[in-house]
C-alpha cells in the first residue's frame, strides 16, 4: 500500500491551517493577541496531526503484517509445488483461499493414479531390463567354464571336455524346466513344510488366462515369473558345470549326462529352496543364512559334488608318476576362460539384486560390483607371488585360479561389506585356495581344473566371511540381507543387539546343511554308476584319448594344412 498521498495531504492541511500567516503586521497592539490566538488555534492542529500520524502508523504495522502472511503462503504453496513433483503431477497453484470441488479432486486423484501405474509399469521394465542382462552374462560364463576347462586339460581330450559343458547346459535347462524350479520356488517363497516346492512344474501356472486374454504379471508384481526362471536358470547350470572340472577327462560321457540332469533338478533345487526360496535356513535364528549371490548355494554346492565325484572317480591313470604329461595344454585358453568368468560374475553379483527401479538398488549393485572387483584383483596378485616364492616362475594358471577364487570368496557378502572388507576377503581367500589345492595334491585327490579348492572352499570362506566383516557399526549390529539397514528389535525400535552372533551360527548351520546334502547325494549318484560300470572310461581309451576313440572328427585341433605343413607356429 502506498502512503505518500497521505502525508502529503496531511503536510498541505498544516501548511494551509497552522503555518499560513493569518495576522496583519500592521495591527500594531492587537499583533499579540493575534499572535496568541494562532498559537492556541496551532496546538489544537498539531494534536490532530498526532492523532492522523498514529493512525497511519497502525496503517503501516498492518500492512508489514499482511506482507509477512502472503510470505508465509507463498512459501507454503511452493512447498507444496515440491511435493507435488515428486509424484509427476502438475497442480496449477492460486492465491485462492477457496477449496477444491469434489469434481477436481476426483479427477486429480485418478490422474494420480495413472501415474503411479505409468510409474510402477516402467519399474518392471527396468528390473526386466536388468535382470535379462545378467542372466546373459551369468549364462556367457558356461563359454569361460569351458575354454578354462578344456585349456587345464590334455589335448587328446579337448573336444570331449566342451562337448560335457554344452551338454550340461542342454540337459541341465531340462531338469530345471521339467522339476528344478518347482522344488526351488514353486510354492513362492513358502515351500511345504520349509523344505520344498510343490508347485509350478514344467513351468505350469506362470500365465493366467481370464476372459480369453492372457496376464503375464500376477497382482502388484512388477516381475514375471518367466523373467525368474530365466535367471535362477542360469545360476542353476553353473552350479552344474563346477563338476564337470573336477571329473574331466576319465567320466563317461552319458553318465555324466545323467548326474547333471540330477544336479539340475535335485540336488542344487532343495538347496535353493531352503535358502533363496524362502525355506527353514532362510528363517534360521531370526536373521537367517547370508548368501547374497551364491558362494554357499551355488559354489559351495557345485564344488561339493564336484569333490565327491573325484573321489569316487579315481585320479586320472598316470597321474602321480607323470606330472609333467598332465600340464595344461594351452594357456591362453585358459586366461580366455578366466575373463570371460570375471566379465560373466558382473551378472552373478550385482545381478543378484533381482531389481534396478530406483537409486537406492542401483547404489547397491554399484557397491556389489566394486567389492567383486576389489577381491578378484587382491586373490589373483597374492596367489601369483605365492606361487613365484614357491616355483622362482611365474604361473599364469595360478594367477587365473586365483582370480576365481577371490570372485568366490566374495559372492557371499558382495552386498554387505566394505571396499576394505573386500580386500580382506581376497587376501585371505587366496590362502585358502592355495592351501586348499597343495592339501589335494598331498592327498593325491586329483581335480585337474582345482574346482574343489576355488569352488568349494573359497565358497565356505566366503560364508563366513559374510558375517564377520559384516558392514553394521561394531561387532554386534548386524545387516545381512538388509543391505543399507541393521536387522530390527523385534519392536522396530532400534538395531538387534547380538544379530552377529546368531548371523555366524546360522551361517555354520548353512554351510554343514550345504555340505552334506550335495557331497551325500552326489557320493550316492557316483557310486551307483560306478558299481555299474557306468562311470568310468576304459584305460585304452584314456591313453589313446577320448577324442579320438568316441569323437568325429578325432580331434579338437586341426595343425597341418595342405601337404602336411603345420598352420601353427610353435615358439621355444
Amino acid at each position: 500500500m502506498n502512503l505518500f498521498p497521505y502525508i502529503q495531504k496531511i503536510k498541505s492541511d498544516l501548511y494551509s491551517r497552522v503555518l499560513r500567516p493569518k495576522c496583519p503586521a500592521t495591527m500594531g497592539p492587537l499583533l499579540k493577541s493575534c499572535m496568541l490566538a494562532m498559537s492556541l488555534a496551532g496546538a489544537a492542529e498539531l494534536s490532530d496531526m498526532e492523532a492522523l500520524m498514529a493512525e497511519v502508523r497502525a496503517l503501516r504495522s498492518e500492512v508489514a503484517s499482511q506482507r509477512e502472511r502472503l510470505a508465509a503462503s507463498e512459501r507454503q504453496e511452493m512447498e507444496l509445488a515440491r511435493r507435488l513433483q515428486s509424484t509427476n503431477a502438475t497442480v496449477q497453484i492460486t492465491h485462492s483461499t477457496e477449496y477444491v470441488n469434489e469434481t477436481a479432486f476426483k479427477q486429480q486423484s485418478d490422474r494420480l493414479k495413472a501415474l503411479e501405474a505409468t510409474s510402477f509399469s516402467h519399474e518392471g521394465a527396468m528390473d526386466s531390463i536388468w535382470i535379462l542382462l545378467c542372466g546373459a552374462l551369468v549364462m556367457f560364463m558356461h563359454a569361460g567354464f569351458a575354454m578354462l576347462e578344456t585349456g587345464c586339460c590334455r589335448v587328446k581330450n579337448a573336444q570331449n571336455v566342451l562337448m560335457k559343458n554344452m551338454v550340461n547346459v542342454c540337459v541341465g535347462t531340462l531338469g530345471w524346466w521339467i522339476c528344478g524350479w518347482a522344488f526351488a520356488y514353486g510354492s513362492e517363497g513358502n515351500p511345504a513344510g520349509g523344505f520344498i516346492g510343490v508347485r509350478e512344474f514344467a513351468a505350469t501356472g506362470f500365465l493366467t488366462f481370464k476372459d480369453g486374454e492372457i496376464v503375464p504379471l500376477a497382482d502388484g508384481q512388477r516381475q514375471s515369473k518367466a523373467l525368474q526362471w530365466f535367471f535362477q536358470w542360469a545360476f542353476c547350470t553353473a552350479g552344474a558345470t563346477i563338476v564337470s572340472g573336477g571329473v574331466a577327462e576319465r567320466v563317461k560321457s552319458p553318465s555324466y549326462a545323467f548326474f547333471a540332469l540330477f544336479m539340475a533338478g535335485f540336488i542344487y533345487p532343495v538347496v535353493a529352496a531352503w535358502t533363496w526360496g524362502g525355506g527353514w535356513l532362510s528363517k534360521f535364528q531370526d536373521v537367517g543364512f547370508m548368501d547374497f549371490a551364491g558362494s554357499g548355494v551355488v559354489h559351495l554346492c557345485g564344488g561339493t559334488a564336484a569333490l565327491a565325484g573325484t573321489v569316487v572317480l579315481g585320479p586320472r591313470t598316470g597321474r602321480w608318476e607323470d606330472p609333467e604329461a598332465f600340464e595344461p595344454h594351452s594357456l591362453p585358453l585358459v586366461v580366455l576362460g578366466t575373463f570371460a568368468l570375471w566379465f560373466g560374475w558382473y551378472g552373478f553379483n550385482p545381478g543378484s539384486t533381482l531389481a534396478l527401479h530406483d537409486a537406492e538398488t542401483g547404489a547397491l549393485a554399484a557397491q556389489v560390483a566394486m567389492n567383486s572387483t576389489l577381491s578378484a584383483a587382491t586373490a589373483g596378485i597374492v596367489v601369483f607371488l605365492l606361487r613365484y616364492a614357491m616355483l622362482k616362475k611365474y604361473d599364469v594358471g595360478g594367477l587365473c585360479n586365483g582370480i576365481l577364487a577371490g570372485l568366490v570368496s566374495v559372492t557371499a557378502g558382495s552386498a554387505n561389506v566394505e571396499a576394505h572388507s573386500a580386500f580382506i576377503i581376497g587376501l585371505v581367500g587366496a590362502f585358502v585356495y592355495q592351501g586348499a589345492s597343495m592339501i589335494l595334491v598331498r592327498m593325491r585327490v586329483d581335480d585337474p581344473v582345482d574346482a574343489v579348492p576355488v569352488h568349494a572352499c573359497c565358497g565356505a570362506w566366503a560364508c563366513f566371511a559374510a558375517v564377520i566383516f559384516d558392514w553394521g557399526e561394531g561387532m554386534d549390529y548386524y545387516h545381512g540381507w538388509k543391505a543399507w539397514k541393521c536387522h530390527r528389535n523385534a519392536n522396530k525400535t532400534g538395531c538387534m543387539p547380538g544379530a552377529a552372533g546368531k548371523g555366524l551360527l546360522a551361517q555354520c548351520v548353512f554351510i554343514i546343511t550345504v555340505v552334506l546334502w550335495s557331497g551325500t547325494w552326489s557320493t550316492i549318484a557316483f557310486v551307483v554308476l560306478r558299481r555299474t560300470g557306468l562311470l568310468r572310461v576304459s584305460v585304452e581309451v584314456e591313453e589313446m584319448g577320448i577324442d579320438t576313440m568316441s569323437h568325429s572328427p578325432p580331434k579338437a585341433y586341426q595343425m597341418e594344412g595342405p601337404g602336411g605343413s603345420s598352420n601353427l607356429i610353435m615358439s621355444a
